[in-house]
């Protein structure tokens, strides 16, 4: 009995077929996540980062442009499944977090959202 096992595309692959492209899902990261220093710094930076990470980050940053709108409203959403949305300084601080590691913010929420459907 042969198994057949299910090839897998590489990131390089997945963003050559997907974006055509680095420096095209780099442009598409920056365009659906506002950065808060200047856009040729923050592209070089981006551009060093590994192409796994990339695409995690453009997943992530599509779902909160689609789901939430922006980094500010993720947190508000965030603040409010952990149960601090009246806490401005939570809020604001997740907000700041938001812009830095997007990622870690949508964590949070899904994990207290997790939280809330287990209790």
């Amino acid at each position: 009995m042969a198994t057949t096992k299910k090839k897998t595309a590489s990131p390089l692959g997945t963003v050559k077929d997907k974006f055509s492209g680095k420096e095209q899902l780099v442009d598409r990261i920056l365009a659906l996540l506002p950065s808060e220093e200047d856009a040729t710094a923050a592209k070089t930076r981006l551009l060093a980062v590994s192409n796994k990470k990339l695409l995690r980050l453009a997943e992530v940053a599509s779902e909160i442009k689609s789901k939430y709108g922006s980094p500010e409203k993720l947190a508000e959403a965030t603040a409010a499944a952990v149960g601090k949305a009246k806490d401005q300084a939570y809020v604001a601080r997740l907000a700041k977090l938001a812009h830095r590691t997007p990622a870690r913010v949508l964590d949070l929420l899904r994990a207290a959202t997790a939280r809330t459907k287990a209790a």
